[in-house]
């Protein structure tokens, strides 16, 4: 089971490896962001920084669309919903002989 600090350490993790990717310094990173380099050392090394710097963080890496599937409302409320919609039956496509 994955836990807060397993998120948080994937987070700092994904975060330096997109920078370096990018081949960005954490000065320049923290320029393009808008943050502190401190904010930026800290958000790398244990993935802890304020909801809004993440975000600016995420922003000057070009990584924000993964914000937009954060705390969407699921498809269904209950098991009973999703099986109560019907299965499409898939059709299979013969290959030309």
């Amino acid at each position: 089971m994955v836990d807060f600090e397993d998120i948080l350490r994937g987070l700092a993790e994904r975060a330096r490896a997109l920078r370096v990717l990018r081949q960005l310094r954490q000065e320049e990173l923290a320029n393009r962001a808008g943050v502190g380099v401190m904010t930026v050392r800290r958000f790398e090394k244990t993935g802890r920084a304020s909801m809004e710097n993440v975000l600016r963080i995420a922003f000057a890496l070009r990584a924000e669309a993964a914000f937009e599937a954060l705390f969407q409302a699921p498809k269904y409320r209950t098991l009973d919903e999703a099986l109560a919609e019907p299965v499409r039956k898939v059709q299979r496509v013969r290959s030309a002989r």
